[in-house]
């Protein structure tokens, strides 16, 4: 495996290929992960080779790694049936460009815009059409391109990105359960009662979380989880809402438990993994009409979606939630109940059993015809 980013970091690429590692092992699999660095060199019993990296503004806290020929000297040592690509972009790309030399079949999984993304920094908006042709010329060379969305699917086929698959994201139901409701924690945040309404995730440009500012009038508790660049811009900009600062592991499953409507408001989510994490944790959900979450999101069966680029929008779709409590209680029901099937296990299983596969039959079959 060649992850662009992996532990220590915490975000959705690393997240991913530690639970495809998981499963991996757990299934038997001999595995090797290559990463930027600095970093762990093992994970368990699986070794780590940190290339080397840089860091980027907006980005400091996480390394960016650098074509670097011990990628495929360590490629050519393992002897690998099939490489994964943990959303390549640059380590990811060189490692698919040592994976087509050692000729050796590769899956590619397509898991964050970064062309979308870089549109909200100043000094990347420039490079983002040429960002996209990058990601279109690495994912072409792919065996399989594996996307989390149907939004992503069309995107990366519109773009002509050929052999595109959907492959979704699972959620851990042992962490992320509503049995986990800390009504002690819910009297600190809301003192006099009100409703709790929460985002989680990176406080960043791109998350456009200050659009949680449409939300100061309406009679809730807003919390805030997550930590990132614009934290300290967000606190200033949003005042009544309760920062939380970064929160992992049983004491985040019992935040997103404790809270009433879940929010996100970034506009560039490939899948937007804390919407389902929200939905196993029984909350009912509010989401961009773009990307991963209309995926996640049926309007009306278990949350409601918003427009991104009109004003306001978010903030009816929350009060909707806030002044129905009963339609709020069977939206959560019915996303718990939806998400009951997309266990890790089962979703790796199927990246297994489906897609590696029949992308090493196809590799056979040519060696066959060569």
């Amino acid at each position: 495996m060649v992850a662009e980013t992996f532990l220590p970091q915490i975000n959705g690429v690393a997240n991913t290929a530690r639970h495809v590692a998981d499963r991996l092992r757990a299934r038997g699999h001999e595995l090797l992960i290559i990463a930027p660095g600095p970093g762990p060199d093992s994970y368990g019993d699986v070794q780590v080779i940190r290339a080397r990296s840089f860091r980027t503004p907006g980005y400091k806290e996480f390394p960016v790694g650098l074509p670097d020929p011990s990628i495929e000297r360590a490629m050519a040592e393992f002897k690998p049936d099939l490489v994964h690509l943990a959303s390549p972009f640059i380590i990811g790309a060189y490692g698919l460009r040592a994976a087509r030399r050692l000729g050796l079949p590769t899956v590619a999984i397509f898991q964050t815009d970064i062309a979308g993304f870089a549109r909200q920094y100043p000094w990347f908006a420039a490079a983002d059409r040429g960002i996209w042709r990058w990601v279109r010329r690495t994912h072409s060379r792919a065996d399989r391109t594996l996307a989390p969305s149907t939004a992503s699917v069309e995107a990366l086929v519109q773009g002509g990105v050929p052999r595109v698959y959907h492959w979704g994201r699972g959620v851990n139901l042992d962490l992320f359960d509503p049995q986990h409701r800390d009504e002690s924690w819910r009297r600190e945040i809301s003192p006099d009662g009100k409703p709790i309404v929460g985002y989680v995730g990176r406080l960043a440009a791109e998350k456009k979380v200050r659009r949680l500012a449409e939300l100061t009038d309406l009679d809730c508790r807003i919390v805030i989880v997550g930590d990132g660049p614009d934290r300290a811009a967000l606190e200033h900009a949003l005042p009544q809402a309760t920062f939380l600062g970064m929160r992992r592991g049983a004491d985040l499953a019992a935040i997103f438990a404790g809270l009433d409507v879940f929010v996100h408001t970034g506009e560039h989510e490939t899948f937007c993994q804390t919407i389902q994490e929200a939905q196993a944790s029984g909350v009912a959900t509010v989401g961009p009409a773009a990307g991963g979450p209309l995926d996640l999101i049926h309007p009306g069966v278990n949350g409601l979606l918003f427009e991104p680029g009109q004003t306001g929008s978010l903030r009816d779709a929350v009060k909707t939630l806030l002044d129905h409590p009963e339609a709020r209680a069977r939206m959560a029901a019915s996303g718990l109940e939806r998400v009951q099937s997309r266990t890790w296990p089962a979703v790796v299983d199927d990246l297994v059993d489906r897609h590696y596969a029949q992308v090493l039959r196809e590799a056979a079959a040519v060696r066959q015809v060569a």
